[in-house]
Parts: C-alpha cells; structure tokens; sequence
C-alpha cells in the first residue's frame, strides 16, 4: 500500500502541491494587509500603558499556571503585583530568545532555497514579523523588568548549533518552532480568555496572537508537505526526535528557569506541582499538544516504538479531530 494510501485510510488526505502554493500566495499577501510595527502600533508611552509598581492588574490569575496555585494566592497583595511583573516581563523575554532561534533557522533554511521557491517570500515575511515581536517583547521587558533572567544558559549556548538545523534538517527545526509557538499561544490566548491582564501585556499579546496564528499554520504545513517526502532513514530519525523536540523547548518557554524561580521567590517544591508533578499540571502538559499529536499521525510518526517516546516524555494523549480544537487530551 503507497504513503497516499496510508493517509486516506487514516481519514487525511495530503494537501495537494497547488493547493500549498496557494497557501503560500494567501499566507504571503495576509502578512502584507495585516501587520504591525511595535513603535507605530503601541503608544508606549500613553497614560493607558503606564508601568506603575503598585498596579493590581498585574497580579496572575488563574489561568496561569503560577497564579492558580494556593501558594501564590497567599502572598500579600503587593508580593503578587512584584511576581505578576517578573512573570510577565519573564516570559516576554523567553520568547524574544525563541523568536531569535527562529530568525536565526529559517535564514539558514532559505540560503539554500531555489529561485522560483514561493516558500521564500512566506518565509521571509514571517522572519521580518518574528524580528519586530523581538524589538516588542524587549520594550515591554525594559519598561516592565528590565532585571528578569531570561531563558537557561544552556539554551542561548545551544541556540546557534540548533539554529543550523535550519539548514541541514528543515523538518527538525520546523518542529522546533511548533514546539516553542504552540505553548506560547496556549499561554497568551489562555491569559486573553481570562480577562488579559495589565493593558501593555495585553496590546503585546493581541499582536503576538493575531501574527502567530499565520506562523503556527505555515510550519504545520510545511511539515504536511515536505516530510512524506524525506527517505525512510531521515523520516525514522524525526520519528524519535519529534516528541523529544517538543517536549524540550516547551519546558523553554513554559518552565521559568532556576534562576527565574529564585528571583520570583518560588519554593521548590511548589515549582514541582506546577510544573508537571501534579496530576492537574501532568493534564496541562499534555493538553498543550493535541494539534502536533494530529500532526504527528497525519505525517504517520506517532506509532511503533517511537510512541514510546511521547509516553516517556509526558505528551501523549488523544489527538486533536481539528487544529485549534478546545483542549481536551485524555489517556
């Protein structure tokens, strides 16, 4: 039975290369109509986005997940505005650091992309949106708390070596933007749902939402369209990668590092139950992922040995029946 076969078995079928194109030409002509430039589009220095120490819109609700525990709940309430600051100003700067990864592959994707390759343009578009949510997510970072630790040692060390596998295994580092965008869009939408929080953190996150959206569905599709091409060794190798990826650059974006906990004041063992330890946060985890989880089985790499992996790495679960589905996963 061919790979076509395979996938309309499964009820997916591959888009088509015109169809692709297509997606490209709308992708690409989207990012023309609608875009935004951080010193343009955001009155910084307006009374509405003042940063005032003593503001209580900035303490964390319960959608997030530091916010909903009882330890951060019994905090006097100017402790809670100082950790709703770092928390936000925190994951801003974490994302900047993710959004750099990105530039930094996808400019090293595209030095070997042909002439006539639509993918260019799209993918150009995309860089030149990432680099002003950089110079965004900075500004907001230097107003809010220009102290916040940032992402692990480890991960700016390994930010060059993984940007290159931009070059040499596109469809690697494709599931490496997924597995930093989509936490980070679960975050941010979670957060609007809930009421937003100060009007800064919410005009950078309406912004960060409305573009993301185009970037999380281009690399879906990209990998829709490229990995059933790879060779059987390539395919089996992102197989095993795949859930490792996700699961490692999420914990990135969504787990504050050491140094982020010590400042915010975090004990240990309350990290633990947020993060992961708890059967609710154990639920989030695997939440985050109902969309690659469909990915993955239209590409067909969730099966077979690899499966293991997702077991081991915490992100099993049902699948999404649709991409943006409401969270639901379960064993």
């Amino acid at each position: 039975m061919t790979a076509v076969q395979d996938e309309k078995s499964a009820g997916y079928v591959r888009q088509g290369k015109q169809a692709y194109l297509d997606t490209l030409r709308t992708l690409s002509e989207a990012s023309v109509e609608v875009h935004f430039d951080p010193f343009k589009d955001i009155d910084w220095d307006s009374d509405e986005l003042a940063v005032l120490p003593d503001d209580e819109r900035w303490i964390l609700n319960d959608s997030d997940e530091i916010g909903a525990h009882p330890w951060y709940k019994a905090l006097p309430k100017q402790r809670q505005i100082e950790i709703g600051m770092y928390r936000w100003a925190q994951v801003a700067k974490v994302g900047l650091q993710f959004e750099q990864l990105l530039i930094g592959g996808v400019m090293n994707h595209l030095v070997w992309s042909k002439n006539n390759n639509p993918e260019f343009r799209y993918a150009t578009h995309e860089v030149t949106e990432e680099t002003h949510h950089t110079q965004m997510f900075q500004e907001f970072v230097n107003r809010v708390n220009p102290d916040v630790a940032g992402a692990p040692t480890y991960f700016k060390v390994l930010v060059p070596f993984m940007a290159s596998a931009g070059a040499f295994f596109p469809e690697a580092f494709f599931t490496g933007i997924l597995a930093g965008e989509e936490p980070i869009d679960h975050l941010q939408k979670g957060a609007m749902r809930s009421g937003g929080s100060h009007p800064a953190a919410n005009r950078i996150m309406q912004i960060h939402i409305a573009e993301e959206a185009r970037h999380i569905g281009f690399a879906h599709q990209y990998l829709e369209q490229h990995v059933p091409e790879l060779g059987r060794v390539k395919k089996t190798l992102l197989a095993y990668l795949f859930p490792v990826i996700m699961r490692l650059l999420c914990d990135v974006i969504m787990v504050p590092s050491k140094q982020a906990r010590h400042d915010m004041g975090i004990p240990d063992e309350v990290a633990r139950e947020i993060w992961w330890k708890s059967e609710e946060s154990e639920k989030l985890l695997r939440d985050l992922f109902g969309d690659v989880r469909l990915l993955a089985d239209n590409l067909g790499i969730r099966k077979g040995p690899a499966k293991l992996l997702w077991r081991l790495t915490g992100i099993d679960g049902r699948a999404s029946r649709y991409r943006a589905e409401p969270r639901a996963a379960s064993y």
